[in-house]
């Protein structure tokens, strides 16, 4: 029922490596590629560009008893417990399911929705990357740099506020209007706004610039496995939820990180034995006109190749409703990252139009009765489109990723409080000088 793609068939077997790891850590770090074990955290192996994936000692998921994603801390990459109540929450859909002709459709909603238990104050599954992003790194002695369309700068701008972990976020212009937080901005929080006519790659270029000097450190992107672990917290929770994996996950892309988290927790809860003996087949979703892995997967190519998938991809950038769905330069052809998910778990993908994004935004509001963001608009889209295809069945489990949501909500209970910038920068390419 879904597309297969013949090189597929050469790279799934790489990603299972035999590894023993030291009776004390936590876990360790292994090369998707290469499988070559790192007991010390980094970014990147020495000798593959391959993503490098955690390995915890723990094989089996034990929730602690509290609130939030620190529920699943043996499977986040992190010493100390993460006290907050932000975290995924699954339910069972009546409504929008029974609209789709579904009878397991199950939602993770990733924002504020306090009748529901939600308690991301940002609104967006972002934070889930935030608290052990940030948590990992507040000893270090360093200020974490990061790039940003939007979501994530305000969630590791609202973690940096409540932890005091100094953050240099750089944001392009377009991005501005989504930099607010439920509390006073703090003077740990150092966001650098970017011209009007930069878009979210130009804000990555000039955050690795940034991170090169002295006292500064990337924050990694999708290289950074606590991200990764972070995201992957709503299969978790989507499966302890249900008592077993989905047999189909349905979530917007603009890195791809998200889906790589999502197939990463289902290798592990696939090793766990309680969760079920399959991997869940991911539904990956893009928004027209920007589709650069869309167009790269239905070619059956690993490689993205820009003049073809994304020509002009500022015009086609600025073009789309859920602009921040968009990265010019995604973890998708990279070993361990998009391509290899979805070859490893059966997948397709789906490019998803302006206006039937925001008819997947309206009818999730009018059916569930909570405001969603424009990507989660995009992954409603796409289930739609799956359903009427005959890409799932009617009795399959589901869970569909709502991504961002809760803003009007959120309104009501809190003042939203605008991040001012620290600085400015008309391209990537000024001297750090100027905005230090």
């Amino acid at each position: 029922m879904t597309e297969t793609h013949s090189a597929c068939n050469e790279t799934i077997s790489q990603f299972h490596p035999t590894i023993s790891i030291p009776e004390n850590p936590k876990y360790n770090l292994v090369c998707t590629g290469c499988g070559t074990a790192y007991f010390n955290d980094r970014l990147k192996c020495d000798t593959d560009n391959a993503l490098l994936r955690a390995n915890y000692r723990s094989k089996r998921l034990d929730l602690k008893n509290v609130p939030g994603m620190g529920r699943f801390h043996d499977w986040l990459p992190v010493n100390d417990l993460i006290t907050t109540d932000s975290g995924p929450v699954t339910y069972r859909s009546t409504e929008l399911a029974t609209e789709l002709g579904l009878k397991n459709l199950f939602i993770s909603f990733n924002g504020y929705w306090p009748e529901r238990k939600a308690f991301i104050k940002t609104c967006s599954f972002k934070e889930l990357e935030a608290f052990p992003t940030l948590s990992k790194s507040k000893n270090s002695g360093k200020s974490l740099v990061l790039a940003s369309a939007g979501n994530t700068a305000r969630a590791f701008a609202h973690v940096s506020a409540m932890t005091g972990v100094k953050v240099y976020i750089v944001v392009p212009g377009s991005g501005i209007s989504r930099m607010w937080l439920p509390e006073e901005p703090t003077d740990s929080i150092r966001l650098i706004q970017m011209g009007e006519n930069c878009d979210y790659t130009d804000s990555i270029h000039l955050a690795e610039r940034l991170s090169a000097l002295a006292g500064m450190q990337a924050e990694g992107g999708a290289r950074n496995v606590a991200r990764r672990d972070g995201m992957g917290t709503v299969m978790l929770d989507a499966s302890v939820f249900m008592k077993r994996m989905p047999d189909h996950y349905f979530q917007a892309i603009g890195s791809g990180t998200g889906g790589i988290a999502a197939w990463e927790a289902s290798l592990r809860l696939l090793e766990d034995g309680r969760f079920g003996t399959k991997l869940p087949q991911l539904h990956l979703s893009q928004n027209l006109p920007f589709v650069p892995m869309y167009n790269a997967w239905k070619a059956s190519r690993r490689d993205i190749i820009k003049d073809i998938d994304m020509p002009e991809p500022k015009k086609l950038i600025h073009e789309m409703y859920a602009d921040i769905l968009s990265n010019r330069e995604p973890p998708y052809s990279v070993p361990g990252g998009v391509y290899d998910a979805l070859c490893a778990t059966d997948g397709t993908m789906y490019a998803i139009s302006n206006s039937d994004a925001k008819a997947g935004v309206e009818l999730f509001e009018r059916l569930e009765g909570i405001d969603i963001f424009p990507p989660a608009g995009v992954a409603v889209a796409s289930l739609i489109r799956a359903v009427e295809s005959g890409k799932v069945e009617p009795d399959e489990h589901i869970v569909l990723n709502i991504t961002g949501g809760g803003v009007k909500r959120v309104e009501s209970d809190y003042h939203l409080y605008k991040i001012e910038p620290f600085a400015h920068a008309e391209n990537s390419n000024v001297p750090l000088e100027d905005i230090i």
